[in-house]
């Protein structure tokens, strides 16, 4: 099911048809664990999770429990969270503070401080050694394996297995102007952002790309959320989610399989702060801000993104509400959504109020935007799993043909305002994985960008 030539046959972006089996076969699910999320660049959390030496966070990459932490040293690393005898969880809590980590089954306890060990993670406490080793046991060997390629990019932690990945700005392309903005400050300045809460956690039963093909631009589907915008649920007086936003267009980037509903670059501010709060001090925050971003902006270009999706599993709301979502693979018919969310660190306590309140009835379990989505996605599962449904496949064609390249953006094509261009795109990417095409093989078009924004823009 998993070899070229079926690979091919599942995905046909030419014809624009896309098999069932993607979504419901255990085979595929199985081989995109190897192929996919032992190379790909994925996203395992943000800095705020890990503030102090020895704060620990456990993640997932793939099915792979991994622990960010922070060393003695301020260093940001990723180890696998299974311990080398046995392979039980060395960090059995969501997350902590320890400066030695110890495998409750054994007594192995691994330590990632430098003074100490050779190596991070190195094996440093072994019960019964002299009696049972002979004294006689290689603690580097079986130390926590370690992540080769860690990342901060501004608060946002990403990680690699594959020794060999491309750097990480390499691997976003220019769609790192658009995720930008979501990391970066209101006014403009580059990061700025910080924590709001902790992480929201649950189950889909979805396929994990499901969920990564709907944030990586599906505008068709609005008309999902017409009793979200009926309730009014808006942050600001406005009645609707994104009252006066003009309709987003379906940016791709071919050949990274990055997409989302934005505005290619422009000399014109599109609208990104709402005007009225109907509090006197959230509305001069916010006017404070406004003023700050016109003048860092000046003339310069801009870019502007509403949402959007990093290949393979990282999608982010960039304004409204403000959040970096996880979908982590369980099974082929399972995910797990975790959602973060970020506000301006400097912003006073009554407009991380007001957005707190906002990202609560917007996004996640209780959201009602996200319950509409989750209500979509596990209707289209439950009706894929058959012997019939799955001889037909799914009908990718909306907006082909309509592609337009974005000037200024490496590989970036503009396909209008309903497309399905993003998912072709991102499909395309996944084949590429899934062949287990080497990176200089499936390395996207390298023209330099001549897009000059502002940080944060």
């Amino acid at each position: 099911m998993t070899d070229r030539f079926e690979i091919d046959r599942m995905v046909d972006t030419d014809r624009g048809v896309i098999s069932r089996e993607l979504f419901v076969n255990r085979d595929v699910f199985d081989a995109e664990l190897e192929r996919v999320f032992t190379r790909a660049w994925l996203l395992v959390g943000h800095e705020g999770l890990i503030p102090d030496p020895d704060d620990y966070f456990v993640s997932r990459m793939g099915k792979d429990s991994v622990i960010l932490t922070r060393n003695q040293q301020n260093e940001i690393m990723v180890f696998l969270n299974s311990c080398p005898h046995r392979g039980m969880k060395v960090c059995r809590y969501d997350q902590g503070n320890e400066a030695v980590f110890t495998c409750p089954y054994h007594g192995w306890s691994f330590s990632t401080n430098r003074d100490r060990v050779e190596v991070p993670g190195q094996l440093v406490g072994v019960p019964h050694f002299e009696a049972g080793y002979s004294g006689n046991l290689d603690r580097v060997k079986w130390g926590l394996p370690r992540c080769p390629n860690v990342i901060n990019y501004k608060g946002s932690i990403w990680a690699s297995w594959d020794p060999d990945a491309p750097a990480f700005e390499d691997y976003l392309g220019d769609m790192k102007l658009y995720l930008d903005t979501a990391l970066d400050h209101r006014d403009g300045a580059p990061g700025g952002s910080e924590l709001l809460g902790g992480v929201q956690k649950w189950r889909i039963r979805c396929n994990w790309k499901t969920v990564s093909e709907n944030f990586a631009g599906d505008l068709y589907h609005g008309i999902s959320h017409q009793s979200a915008n009926l309730a009014e649920i808006g942050m600001a007086t406005g009645k609707s989610r994104r009252d006066a936003l003009p309709l987003r267009h379906a940016i791709g980037f071919e050949g990274l399989g990055h997409g989302g509903l934005g505005f290619p670059p422009s000399y014109e501010e599109r609208p990104f702060i709402p005007d009225q709060y109907g509090d006197p001090e959230i509305d001069a925050y916010y006017k404070q801000v406004r003023t700050a971003r016109e003048r860092r902006l000046g003339d310069r270009m801009r870019v502007g993104l509403v949402v959007g999706t990093i290949f393979p599993n990282m999608s982010f709301h960039a304004d409204q509400p403000r959040s970096l979502a996880f979908a982590h693979p369980i099974s082929e018919t399972e995910v797990e959504m975790w959602r973060i969310y970020l506000v301006d660190a400097d912003a006073p306590k009554a407009v991380k109020d007001m957005l707190r309140h906002y990202y609560m009835r917007y996004s996640g379990p209780g959201g009602m935007t996200e319950s509409d989505d989750m209500e979509n996605w596990t209707s289209v599962t439950a009706a894929s799993e058959g012997a019939i449904a799955r001889r037909h496949g799914f009908n990718y064609q909306l907006g082909m043909g309509k592609e337009q390249p974005v000037e200024g953006l490496r590989g970036a094509v503009d396909s209008g305002n309903y497309s399905e261009g993003n998912a072709r795109i991102y499909y395309r990417r996944w084949a590429q994985f899934m062949k287990e095409m080497s990176w200089d093989d499936m390395a996207p078009p390298q023209t330099k960008s001549t897009v000059e924004v502002a940080h944060g823009d």
